[in-house]
Parts: C-alpha cells; structure tokens; sequence
C-alpha cells in the first residue's frame, strides 16, 4: 500500500512499468491492406501514408515520420458485470461523449476507486462498466456511426498514456496506439462517417542525443545529415553529460515538420499559398518565441506542398500579444543547438476494425503537442491544434499533399479548439488571436484550404470563450464562457459556410464547393469587413488582421446551468447536449439537456454523501479582488471554516493551483473540505500567469516575470490576513504541480511568512526538471520558464533547491511514483537539501500514481497525511511574531 512509503526518500525509477496487459506482445491483426481505413468515408484520391503497414509514406516514397505507425492489439474483453457493483459513497462522474442516436452516453466514472470507462442510458436505468481494468481512463469518445467507443488509458497510473477501443456491448477491446513499450498515444477526432479514429503517438524517448530524422528535402538542398545547425545531430549541452534524463529540446528549424513558418503577415504566393521561412515560434528562441531584433519578415515563396507554406496573420511590426506571442525569425538560428530524446509526434487515422493501414496526417518533430481536432467531410482538409503552452496554433492541412496551408493562434486550455463547416468552406475557431479573450472566430476557406478571410463570429466583452462544443451536423455551437470563474452557457446556430464568392472562394464543376446552403447568410451582408490581405492601418477597424465588425452567427439561446463550472459539453441532436457540470456544492455530474428544455441529472452520475462530514453543507466560497504591489489585479476564491465567527482569526492555507494556465474554479474540492473539516480557513488565488484573466495576464510572468509571481504568493497571503481574517502567524502554504514549485520558493523567498509547506509534484531546480521530463513537455515547457540553455542562469535564479539555505520551517512533499510529468527527484533533492540543513522535511510517495493522483485510496491518503501535517504545525497558536504589522498590505 501507499502507506509504507509515506516517509521514502528513495525515488523509484519514474520511468514507470512497462505497459503490459494480456495480449499485448501478439502479432499485428491480419487482414490489412494498403489502402487507408474508411474505405467506404470521402477520402482523398492520393491520399498519403498508403505504403507498407507500420510506417507513413509521402507519395513519393520517401518515409515522412519517424514515429512508426501503430499497430492494432487485440485484448480480451473487460466489461463489468451487468448489475452495478458496489459504488463509493461520493464518486464523480465526467467526460461524456454521446452515441449517434441520443439514447446513451459513454463517460469516466471513479465509483470503482479508480477513473473507468462506464455507459447509461440517458433515460434512467443502470449504468454499466465497459472496461473493468485498473488503468485510469482519461478520454472518451463515440464513433460518429455508433459502432465503437475510442478511449485513452494511463498504464499503472503513469503518465504515458494509449488509446483503445471498445464496442458499446464491451466486445472487440483492443489496443489502437501505445501498446509498443515506451510510447505513447492519445486521441484525436473520429472521421465523420466513423470509418477511423485519429491517434497522436509520441515516439520512445532515448538518453542523450536522437539519430538524424528523415524529414522533408526541399528541392535544392542536400539531403545530408549532421549539417551545421542540423538540430537531429547535436550534442548534450556543456554540463548535461551526466544527465539521464528523457528531455529535451529545443532550437532552429526542422525539416519535415508541421511547422508553419512565419508568423508575421508577408505577401503570399499567388493564390493565397502563403510564405515560407525558417523556425516558427514553437522552439525558435526559447520562452518568449521571438527573436530579438526579428521583424518577422516573409521569406521565399514555398513550393507547391512544402511544409511551412502558411498565411499567416497579423501586421508587420505589429505590437500587443500577437507580436509578442508569433513574431518568429525567417532564417534558422545558426547557434541554437538542440538536445532531442525521442523522435517526436505524429499523427494517424486507424481503423478501428484493422482492416486498413494507419495513415500518416502529420508530424511535429518540435515535440510540443500535435492533436487531430477535425477532419472536413469530403476528406480533403485536417485540422490540428498544434505548438507549445501560451503559443498553441490552429494549423489546416491539405491531406493529398500534407501541406500546411494556413496557421492561426488560439487559446490555450480545452484542446478541442475547432470544426469544418459541413461543406469545409469555413472553419469555426476558439481563439485569442489579436485578443485578450478568446472569442469565437469563422475563417472562410479557399478550395485548397487557404483562408481568405477571418472574422470574429461571436465575443463577449472581458470573458474568455473556454469551450466550444460544435454539433456532429455542424449546424450549431455550444459556446461555454467563463466570466470570473463561473460558466455561462449558450446554444447558437450556425452557417453552413462561406458565400459563394467570397475572396478565394469559387464555383467550378465537380468542386467541394459548388453545393450552396439556401440558409447560410452572405457574410458580406452582414459586414463588409476589408480582406486580411488589405488590411488598413486604422486599430478600431480592425486587429492585425482578425476583423472585428463581422457577427457571422445568428443570436442564440441561454442555457441555464444549475452549478457554477462546466467542464465538457458533448453535443447530441438538435441543440441537445450532455454536460460534465461541476460546483462547490456538487462533485463533477453528468446532465442531460433536451433541444429546448433545462439539464436535469441523470440517474446514474455523481453521489457526494461523503465528500463533507455528516450533517454540514458544503462551503461556498467568496471571491476577493485585490492588488498585487505592483498595482496587477488579483483574485481569489477564500472558504471560511464552519463554525468560526466572521472576525475570529483562523490558521488559513493559502493553496495554489497547477498551470501556471490553471484558474481557480467555485468547486468542491475534497481536499478543501478535509482542509475546513480541521478547523483551517483556505485562500485559493490566482496568480499572475494563470488563465481566465486575459492574454496579458497568462504571460506576466515569462521570463524575470516569474519573480513578481512569487511575491503575489506573499501578497495573497497579506490580503488573507486583513480581509480574511487569517491568524498571520498560523500561515500555511500549499500547491500541486506549479504550485508546488512556487511552495518551495515561496518558502525561500518568504522564509518568515508560513509556518511550514505541503509542495506536491512540484519542481524544484529547473535544470533537473528540463533534463528529466517528457520531451514534448520541456518542448512546450520552455517557451514558458525559460529556455535551459540559453536561459541557463534566468532558471537557476528562479529554482527553490538553491535558494535552500534560506529555508526555515519544516515542509513536507508528495509525489506520484510514475510522475514523468515532473519527475520525483524534484521532491527528494529538496526534502533532502532540507533535512542536510536540520530542517524537519518529509516525502510521501504515492503508489500507482504519476503527475495526478487518479486512485481514491491514495487520494484520501494524501489528503489526511496533507491535513495532519498542516495540524502538527499550525495549530496551537503562534509560534513567533507576526509576520505583518497593521497597515501592511
């Protein structure tokens, strides 16, 4: 059990154990042809990756990812029984996915202890468990057709993850992408006749440098590896040869990448085709993803079907967030060397019936993230959500040639961040580009997938879109807002595309586009917004290049929600839905909600008898707006502990969330509760670099900003002691994942401020983080910390571990064994440093678990060992002087 290890300071080796389960060492399922899956959907003509089984070909011969395809693997069958087991008394449920015919839906449930795959019908009834294995279930997802569930499993509670799927009856298991050891997969979109299911796959990672990767030859270049600036052939950097880690990174261009290549507006190739340069921002130049001095400037024109070709949006010289965010160098960086582990990510459709071949979609050897989020109708258009953490791009690929033909920006958080419009001559975005908040967006499309023009469809002042859930028949939306932390949700119909005669847009015989929607309204009618090519210099008209006076969307209807927060929205018929609804009275439920009607609770979701103590509601926290020193707005959710009067000082926790993206939501989070149950005020703010907050608030703290973001720790906790009221010397403070990291240095930093620590999966230098995590996570990492090259002394300014000397209360550190997100050792290098130093430190390391703790006995675990320790040093009053006078803030 997890509970003889409470105190190790021995890390178990987070590579974790390999993925294992029966079957899994089998032969490929026969029967495959080389033609691609969904032989009976729309397909290309030419449609690429159609070469032996197990590798993506390009037409012409060459192989064009390193990343070998997957192979199917079947399992034997999983189900639960058909009468429902015992359930835990409180349980969620979360992640719904709705089949074809509105009548079931397939969603993740942790009544059985542990995140597992279940189905209910949406009319009463049982639910049933399909896949009764110990690995926690983190996505679902219903074929379009109804014949198959797609689902991600995390073996042994890793972070390494693969993709099943399942029919609804709990026959056919099998394992689509993941089963090779050392890889690691996750879902993407089905196609939209159900013919195939897209899958991400990142290769096995490998200690030190990569072999040369083969990778797209543009005509005139040498197809020689180990080139100057080659980044597959580089070498470890100075001080790194003793490093056995997995990672990293990080530098100058890639041939043969999905890697959109200038992120200024430049004149495009004739015909829209865009232009073509070197590095984009996803890896140019470390955090920041400018190049100093770098105008952006357009390179050469691409040939026809090289990667890169992109339009691209914006103003040359253009200043505020986009700028900042895409403004990228034409020309690769010389001296940006690279330290690669693994080969990177590709992306497949699979037939879930392993008649057909996995075909190649594309490759991102960056190794940020690569995700299929669309597939147009008619076969002809991808579309991937691609790039590091605050620098994500929605990139349209052309599948006959797999070019990248056109890059937009958008938001960070949901990852489902689009769809094609039923005739694929538009293309619906959740973005932020040239925005504070993100809003939604219509791009109209050209025949080879160019956009020609892009509008904001729908935006709402000061509120950030956080979810947009596009119906299977394309003609409606559901848009989730999030205002202050709190959702508010609405239905509203759609166009079917772009008028007929819109820039770039034509009318040919047999072209995609040659049937026209009687219903869809002429954009031009609603606003005669300029052309993003002719974009004029007057800001109010327009945002570098995002028209801002176009509402392409007709007015929608308000759904009432019953609780504060929701999570997902899987759409299902007309204006019908299932909603992942969460609160801080309720556990994470699923609700049903009719086309016209209010959610109501489906019989089978949450239960939440035991998440407070017996006989007390739970608490609903109030929000608090304040100031940082530096004048930066800051807010936070602060719960009261029961029973305390209102000017009664309380020992209070200040507790911080992951991210740094994350946002503190009004839900009900046990550990809060197990928090007040002993007697403990909590104070949950946000930061600066957290979400919900706008663009420039999510990137305050790049770079040197990160300082300030550790004193806002210190002026969350000034603000709790004068309007709390929190006793100022029973101060704790407490965080997972970044948070974690900004408990150990607000512990170094603040040394005089908390009475002691609780620091869970956090980072503590960050040059043995870079070195030891995932690689497609230091890739996206780096854009926001700081590049652990270049920015080498920046990121050791910043780490806890050496600042340790400073420390001076006693912390305690949680981890999941199988973390490969953030590695063990960030938590036994600090306690050990602490306990060199006569600190009193402990380590408690969670079995089964990786970077998030999935499994209800370890929960609990961890939340009781959390609030033991918070008692053992903050009760019983103070313990010195306090740490603010009257008047400080």
């Amino acid at each position: 059990m997890a509970a003889e290890a409470r105190h190790s300071l021995t890390a178990p080796d987070t590579a974790g154990p390999a993925a294992t389960d029966p079957g899994t060492t089998g032969p490929s399922a026969p029967g495959r042809s080389a033609t691609g899956p969904g032989s009976a959907g729309p397909r290309p003509a030419d449609a690429p990756g159609t070469g032996s089984p197990g590798t993506g070909f390009r037409r012409d011969g060459q192989e064009a990812s390193p990343v070998a395809a997957p192979s199917a693997v079947p399992l034997a069958p999983a189900e639960g029984a058909r009468d429902e087991p015992v359930r835990l008394t409180a349980h969620g449920c979360w992640y719904p996915s709705v089949d074809p015919y509105g009548a079931r839906v397939a969603f993740i449930c942790d009544r059985g202890g542990v995140p597992q795959l279940w189905t209910g019908p949406v009319d009463g009834g049982e639910a049933h468990l399909l896949d009764a294995g110990p690995d926690p279930v983190s996505e679902v997802a219903w074929s379009p057709d109804g014949r198959w569930i797609a689902y991600t499993t995390r073996p042994g509670g890793g972070e390494h993850s693969r993709v099943l799927c399942v029919r609804p009856d709990g026959t056919g298991r099998r394992v689509l992408a993941g089963a090779e050891p050392g890889t690691s997969a996750y879902l993407g979109c089905w196609l939209h006749d159900g013919s195939a299911v897209a899958v991400t796959v990142a290769a096995p990672a490998t200690a030190g440098p990569a072999p040369a990767a083969p990778g797209l030859v543009l005509p005139g270049e040498a197809a020689e590896p180990g080139e100057p600036g080659e980044p597959y052939t580089a070498g470890m950097p100075p001080g790194w040869s003793e490093r056995d880690g997995r990672a990293v990174l990080l530098g100058g261009a890639h041939r043969g990448d999905l890697d959109p290549a200038v992120r200024t507006f430049g004149e495009g190739a004739a015909g829209g085709t865009g232009t073509a340069g070197g590095a984009g921002a996803a890896g140019a130049d470390g955090a920041s993803g400018n190049a100093p001095g770098a105008a952006g400037t357009a390179g050469a024109a691409a040939p026809a079907g090289a990667f890169g070709a992109t339009w691209a949006f914006g103003t040359p010289g253009a200043s505020g967030a986009f700028a900042d965010r895409h403004t990228g160098p034409s020309v690769p960086l010389p001296d940006a060397s690279t330290v690669r582990a693994g080969s990177g990510l590709a992306a497949y459709l699979i037939d879930p019936d392993t008649v057909a071949a996995p075909v190649l979609v594309a490759v991102e050897q960056t190794a940020a993230t690569l995700r299929v989020c669309d597939v147009s109708r008619d076969g002809r258009l991808a579309l991937l959500r691609r790039g590091p953490r605050n620098r994500r791009e929605a990139v349209v690929v052309r599948l006959a040639d797999l070019a990248a033909v056109a890059a937009v920006p958008v938001a960070d958080g949901d990852p489902w961040i689009g769809a094609f419009s039923p005739d694929g001559r538009r293309l619906w975005l959740r973005s932020d580009a040239e925005r504070e908040f993100a809003a939604l967006l219509g791009a109209d499309l050209a025949p080879d997938g160019t956009i020609t023009r892009l509008s904001v469809a729908v935006e709402r002042d000061g509120v950030d879109l956080e979810l947009l859930a596009v119906g299977h028949e394309g003609r409606g939306a559901f848009l989730a807002w999030n205002d202050g932390g709190v959702s508010e949700l609405e239905f509203r119909p759609l166009p079917a595309g772009s008028a007929p005669d819109a820039p770039g847009a034509r009318d040919a015989p047999g072209d995609a586009y040659a049937q026209e929607t009687p219903d869809a309204p002429d954009v031009r009618e609603v606003a005669d917004a300029p052309d993003v090519r002719d974009v004029p210099d007057d800001p109010a008209s327009t945002t570098a290049g995002v028209e801002t006076a176009a509402p392409v969307v007709e007015a929608g209807r308000d759904v009432p929600l019953p609780h504060e927060v929701a999570t997902r929205v899987a759409p299902a018929g007309p204006g019908g839905a299932a909603l992942a609804l969460s609160g801080s009275q309720r556990r994470p439920g699923i609700w049903w909600l009719t086309g016209t009607g209010t959610p109501y609770m489906t019989p089978w979701s949450s239960r939440d008898e035991d998440a407070v103590p017996p006989g007390r509601r739970p608490t609903r926290p109030v929000l608090h707006r304040f100031t940082a020193r530096d004048g930066t707005p800051l807010s936070g959710w602060y719960y009261r502990a029961p029973g305390r009067g209102p000017t009664r000082p309380a020992p209070c926790v200040i507790h911080l969330h992951g991210g740094p993206e994350e946002q503190e939501r009004p839900v009900l989070e046990p550990l809060y509760h197990e928090l007040l149950g002993r007697g403990f005020d909590v104070f949950a703010p946000d930061v600066r670099g957290s979400s919900g907050h706008g663009r420039s608030f999510v990137d305050a703290d790049l770079g040197t900003g990160r300082f300030a973001a550790i004193q806002d720790v210190a002026d969350c906790a000034a603000h709790a002691v004068f309007a709390g009221p929190a006793d100022p010397s029973r101060l704790a403070v407490m965080g997972r994942s970044y948070g974690g990291y900004l408990v150990m240095a607000s512990l170094v930093w603040h040394p005089e401020l908390f009475r002691t620590g609780v620091a869970v999966c956090g980072m503590s230098d960050f040059q043995s983080f870079f070195a030891g995590t995932e690689p497609w996570i230091a890739e996206s990492a780096a854009h926001k910390y700081g590049h652990p090259e270049r920015d080498r002394d920046l990121l050791r300014a910043l780490s806890p571990l050496h600042r340790v000397d400073a420390l001076r209360v006693p912390v305690l550190a949680v981890h999941g064994e199988y973390d490969t997100n953030v590695p063990p050792g960030e938590s036994e290098q600090f306690v050990r440093a602490a306990r060199d130093r006569g600190i009193a430190a402990e380590l408690l390391t969670l079995r089964d678990e990786g970077h998030d703790f999935q499994r209800a006995d370890n929960r609990r675990l961890f939340r009781r060992t959390a609030a033991d320790w918070l008692e053992r040093h903050l009760m019983g009053g103070g313990g010195g002087p306090a740490p603010f006078t009257p008047g400080e803030d």
